[in-house]
Order: structure tokens, then C-alpha cells, then sequence
């Protein structure tokens, strides 16, 4: 079943025009990569789903129109965003920050615990009385995916999970997203490295110049060395 559908979406910073009519959708407990170049409008997408840049064309939430409304609305309805800048709360324990992730009227039958993060990043277990701000990159990253997990989301928007990080982490969070489609959460994963992207998606979405330039398997991405060339390689 469909839970996020993205139509005829445009995107604007001040006079500047930067996505063409984005047209896709998420499926239930689906991993969909949206890849493409630095500047492709890959940022810009998450933001205007999420409320976070002027835009216009239609973003429907479950069948309910949300384009429009405010960031905070529309996280309430079910939507986690991973900003690529590790949005953590520095002078706070990495408990702390995972105490912020959890909405105010938490459901009874919640997916995810505090225990469930520390068993699946047994790092952040360890550190939970540390202050965020002097963890290591990766182990921001971890925590930063993990407050978001405890709001419970239905889909996470994960932008660059894997930028800067060693290739054990990154393998770590590969599996982590893994673990998310076993608990029926819908992943849209932003990213430039096509290993973990082609490994873990169920369909790629490949961007250039805020259009959507490829839609389509791994596989048949794989397959395709003209866009691959044309709208990946550096």
C-alpha cells in the first residue's frame, strides 16, 4: 500500500526554482533510494515533504493531502526526518537526546524502546550518560537516527546517513535500515554511495537538475551505465 505520494512537487529558495515537478511514491515497509549529485535537489525533496521549504504541487500522507502545512504537524503525523547535519542536542546525554525523540502522547503499542536502540547500537548503550556533543561522528549519526525512531514514524526520510563515516559504521547503518523494513517502517534514503543504496533499496529514484531523471530496480539501475554516467559518476 502506498503511504507517501509525491506529485508535480516544485520547490523554491527565494527566486530560485529548484525542484521540477518531483513525481514518486513510497510504498508500506519499502526502502526507496534517491540518489543523484550534490546540488541534484535530492535535500530539497526531503525539505518540501516536510514542510520545510517553500513549494508547491501535492504530497499525500496516507491519503491525506500535507502539503502545506507545518513541519511540526507534519511530523506528527507520522513522518521522521534525518537532517544530514546530525541535529543532536550537544550539552545533553546521549539519553537525554533520545528522550527528546519520543512525542508526548506516546502510543502503548510504540515499535521501538530505549532498550531496542541499545541493543541495536550497543555503542550508544555504553555512552548514555555522555554528553552528545563529544561523541564521535558516526556515533552522533547512530543517536540522531535513533531520537527519531522513538517518535515512532511510519516512514523516516534519512538524508546522507553515511556521509563521512568509516565502512564499519556505514555497514552498521545499513543493517540498521534493514532492521526498520523487518518493523514495517518505510525508509526514503538520500544517499551518494551506491554500494549501500543498491544493496538495501527495493527501487532507486535517481535525480538531476530537481527532476526525477531514472525510476526503477537496483537491478535495471545497475543495468543502465548511461545514467549511471550521465547522473552518478563524478
Amino acid at each position: 500500500m502506498t503511504i507517501l505520494k509525491v506529485d508535480d512537487l516544485h520547490a523554491y529558495y527565494g527566486k530560485s526554482h529548484v525542484l521540477h515537478g518531483v513525481q514518486f511514491d513510497v510504498a508500506e515497509g519499502e526502502i526507496v533510494a534517491l540518489l543523484g549529485r550534490n546540488g541534484s535537489g535530492r535535500s530539497t525533496t526531503a525539505k518540501a515533504i516536510m514542510g520545510m521549504v517553500e513549494s508547491t504541487g501535492q504530497v499525500a500522507w496516507k491519503g491525506q493531502q500535507i502539503q502545506g502545512r507545518k513541519p511540526y504537524e507534519i511530523a506528527h503525523l507520522g513522518l521522521g526526518y534525518v537532517p544530514e547535519n546530525r541535529d543532536i542536542f550537544p550539552r545533553l546525554t546521549v539519553h537525554q537526546n533520545l528522550m527528546l525523540g519520543q512525542k508526548s502522547a506516546r502510543p502503548r503499542n510504540a515499535r521501538w524502546s530505549f532498550d531496542d536502540m541499545y541493543e541495536m547500537f550497543p555503542r550508544l548503550k555504553e555512552r548514555q550518560h555522555t554528553e552528545a556533543g563529544v561523541l564521535s561522528g558516526g556515533e552522533q549519526q547512530m543517536l540522531t537516527l535513533c531520537r527519531t525512531l522513538m517518535g515512532d514514524p511510519d516512514l523516516i526520510i534519512i538524508d546522507e546517513p553515511t556521509e563521512g563515516l568509516a565502512p564499519k559504521i556505514v555497514e552498521l547503518v545499513g543493517e540498521y535500515l534493514k532492521t526498520l523494513k523487518t518493523r514495517g517502517v518505510s525508509v526514503l534514503l538520500i544517499e551518494q554511495k551506491l554500494t549501500i543504496a543498491m544493496a538495501i533499496s527495493d527501487r532507486t529514484l535517481v535525480m538531476g537538475h530537481g527532476s526525477i531523471v531514472f525510476h526503477g530496480t537496483p537491478d535495471s539501475l545497475r543495468a543502465d551505465a548511461y545514467i549511471r554516467k550521465e547522473w552518478l559518476e563524478v
